[in-house]
Order: C-alpha cells, then sequence, then structure tokens
C-alpha cells in the first residue's frame, strides 16, 4: 500500500478555497486603480492662481494629488495626497481636513500630520511657491 501524503485531499481543498479570499483582503488595502506615491508630481507643476488660496485656508488639487495651504502669515505648504497607509490618493478636503476615501484616515492639510488612523505616516511635503501671481509645487518648485 503506498504511503500517505501528510496533506489530506480535504486539507488542500480547504486551502484552496481560502486562498482568494486571502487575496481579497489584499487587494482591499491596495489603491484604486494601482495608485501609488508615484502618483505625485515629479516635476514642478502649476497648479493655479495663488489668490485660489486663502489664508488659513487649504486647496486640494485631485488632478496632481497636491493639497498646498497657506498659514495666517500668507506662507505657502504643499503636501502629497497620497495616503500613507494603503497608497489611495485622497479626493476629499472638508476645511483643513483631508478625508482618505479607502480606510477613513485623515490629515490636516496645514501640517501633513495624521489626525485619524489607520495612517501613522504624515502626508509627504512637497515644495511650493508662488511665482508671477502662480502656485507652483513639485520637485524643482
Amino acid at each position: 500500500m503506498p504511503a500517505r501524503s501528510s496533506a489530506s485531499r480535504r486539507t488542500v481543498l480547504r486551502g484552496a478555497a481560502v486562498a482568494p479570499v486571502a487575496g481579497l483582503g489584499l487587494a482591499a488595502c491596495s489603491a484604486p486603480g494601482g495608485a501609488s506615491a508615484a502618483a505625485t508630481p515629479t516635476a514642478p507643476v502649476d497648479l493655479g492662481a495663488e489668490s485660489e488660496v486663502a489664508q488659513g485656508a487649504a486647496k486640494l488639487y485631485r488632478d496632481h494629488n497636491v493639497v498646498v495651504s497657506r498659514d495666517k502669515n500668507g506662507a505657502l505648504k504643499a503636501y502629497s495626497t497620497i495616503c500613507t497607509h494603503a497608497g489611495c490618493p485622497i479626493n476629499k478636503l472638508q476645511g483643513t481636513t483631508l478625508i482618505c476615501p479607502c480606510h477613513g484616515s485623515e490629515f490636516d492639510a496645514t501640517t501633513g500630520k495624521v489626525v485619524q488612523q489607520p495612517a501613522t505616516e504624515p502626508l509627504a511635503e512637497l515644495p511650493v511657491k508662488a511665482a508671477n501671481g502662480r502656485i507652483v509645487a513639485g520637485p524643482g518648485a
């Protein structure tokens, strides 16, 4: 009589049934559309008129995955809007709070800091400047 394998047929079938479900869990934590941190500007980007960002406010530039804020002294700050939790592009700004659609992480658009988990790392700061009445953000800005 042949020796019996340590893995029974039932164990193999059970493993095959669980594998696709485990893959769904991993897919749920990935960015929709395969977006990644590389979706932030890799060169200077003209975002628009400097007047679009009021003092003490922030503006989300979804097409460039950037948020720009202006403090009460008029200084500009810019951050990537790619969530540091799972790489999802953040598409919602309420006041100065960015809200990630994937898992609900929230970030302060004026500092890049996490204000609600699951994200634990702040948003990546980007160089930003005002030139000729326009906001320019990204490397080399």
